[in-house]
C-alpha cells in the first residue's frame, strides 16, 4: 500500500499547528502558511490539533506588532485572554463556515462520528497557561469553549513555570501552576510539555494528577536542542498513557530531509514504545520543514519514507491511530462542556 491509500483508510492525526494565530480564512485554500481546511482534506488528514497563542518571543516584545500585520481586530488584542477567546470563536466560525466539513471535537462521540463520517475533527489546544491571566477558574472557561490541553509555559518563563527557550532563568513549577494543573486534570485536559523547561517538565510529569503529552518536539537522543525531550520524559510520558508527537521543524531534527523526521519517530518508538509517539508538525509555527514539503499536503512524504522501512500497522499508529487513541480518552464523555 502506497501512502496516499494508507491517508484515505488511516485515521492521519496531527498534534500541533499554529494556524490561527495567522488569521487567514481557514476555509478558503491559500498558497499562505502549511494548513486549511481544503489543503487538509486532500492530505486525508482525519484528526488536527489547533493550538492558540496568546504570547510571542521574549525580550522583542513583537507579539503586538504581529497582530496588527494580521490585522486581528483591535478588541482581540487587548489582553491574553481576549486573543485566546477571539481565537477560538475564528475557529467556531470556520468550522461552522465549512458546510459540515470540519467540526470541533469536544467529546470522544465527536470524535467518533466525525471519522465515522469522514469529516475532519478539529481538536483545541492553548499554547501557554498564562492566557488564564493568574485565573483558575477560567480553566473550566476555556474547557467549555472546547480546549482540550495546555500548556502552562510557552516561549519564557511565567508566573506558572519555566520555559524551554534560551536565556530563561531556570524555574520550578510555581504553586499556581499547580493550582492551574489541578484544575485541568479536574476536567480531564491534558498539559502538554512542549515548552516546560527541564525543571517545570520534571515537576509536572512527578505532579499526581496531571494527564501529559507532548504535542510537538524533537527527541534529545538524536539532536540535542534546547526544546528537545530527553529519554527519560520519553519513558514518563509513555507510562502515564501519554503520546509525543514528532516535530517537522528541521531546526529541533539536525537536519534537513524528511528521514531526520523518521529518526526521531523511530527513536520516540524506541524508548517509548510504538504506540506512544504520533505527529506533531508545528505547521504554521515559523519553522522551516524538511526539504520537498511545502505544506501539510506533503505529509505522505513522511509517510512513504516510513512505510520503506516499517510494517504498515506500525505506520498507521505513528501517523495517527496513537494520537487519535489518547484524544479520545481525554475527550471522554465532555459532561462538563454540555
Amino acid at each position: 500500500m502506497d501512502a496516499s491509500e494508507l491517508h484515505r483508510k488511516a485515521w492521519v492525526a496531527d498534534a500541533h499547528a499554529d494556524s490561527l494565530m495567522w488569521n487567514r480564512d481557514l476555509t478558503q485554500q491559500s498558497s499562505r502558511g502549511h494548513v486549511d481546511f481544503v489543503r487538509l482534506k486532500e492530505a486525508g488528514v482525519k484528526v488536527q490539533c489547533f493550538t492558540i497563542v496568546t504570547r510571542g518571543f521574549p525580550l522583542i516584545g513583537a507579539f503586538p506588532a504581529f497582530m496588527r500585520y494580521c490585522r486581528w481586530p483591535k478588541s482581540a488584542r487587548t489582553s491574553e485572554w481576549t486573543r485566546a477567546i477571539w481565537q477560538i470563536e475564528q475557529l467556531e466560525q470556520f468550522s461552522a463556515r465549512s458546510q459540515g466539513e470540519v467540526r470541533i471535537a469536544k467529546r470522544r462521540s465527536d470524535l467518533e462520528t466525525n471519522l465515522r463520517d469522514g469529516k475532519i475533527s478539529a481538536v483545541l489546544g492553548v499554547e501557554g497557561a498564562h492566557a488564564v491571566e493568574g485565573r483558575v477558574d477560567r480553566v473550566a472557561e476555556l474547557f467549555a469553549k472546547g480546549v482540550r490541553f495546555m500548556s502552562l509555559t510557552h516561549l519564557s518563563n511565567n508566573e506558572l513555570g519555566g520555559s524551554s527557550f534560551p536565556l530563561m532563568l531556570p524555574k520550578r513549577l510555581t504553586p499556581l501552576g499547580g493550582e492551574i494543573l489541578d484544575a485541568m486534570a479536574k476536567l480531564k485536559m491534558a498539559v502538554d510539555v512542549a515548552h516546560a523547561s527541564r525543571k517545570s517538565l520534571e515537576d509536572i510529569l512527578s505532579h499526581p494528577s496531571a494527564q501529559p503529552f507532548c504535542s510537538h518536539t524533537g527527541v534529545d537522543g538524536v539532536a540535542r536542542m534546547w526544546r528537545n525531550l530527553p529519554d527519560e520524559a520519553l519513558r514518563k510520558i509513555a507510562d502515564r498513557g501519554g503520546v509525543v508527537g514528532i516535530i517537522f521543524g528541521t531546526v529541533y531534527l539536525g537536519g534537513k530531509r524528511i528521514e531526520d523526521v523518521v529518526r526521531h519517530i523511530e527513536h520516540a518508538a524506541n524508548v517509548a514504545g510504538e504506540d506512544a509517539v504520533g505527529l506533531g508538525s508545528d505547521f504554521d509555527g515559523m519553522v522551516p520543514l524538511p526539504r520537498g514539503m511545502r505544506d501539510v499536503r506533503d505529509l505522505s512524504l513522511l509517510t512513504d519514507a516510513l512505510l520503506r522501512r516499517h510494517p504498515e500497522p506500525w505506520v498507521e499508529k505513528v501517523i495517527g491511530g496513537n494520537l487519535t487513541r489518547f484524544l479520545a480518552q481525554i475527550l471522554g464523555d465532555g459532561i462538563e462542556a454540555a
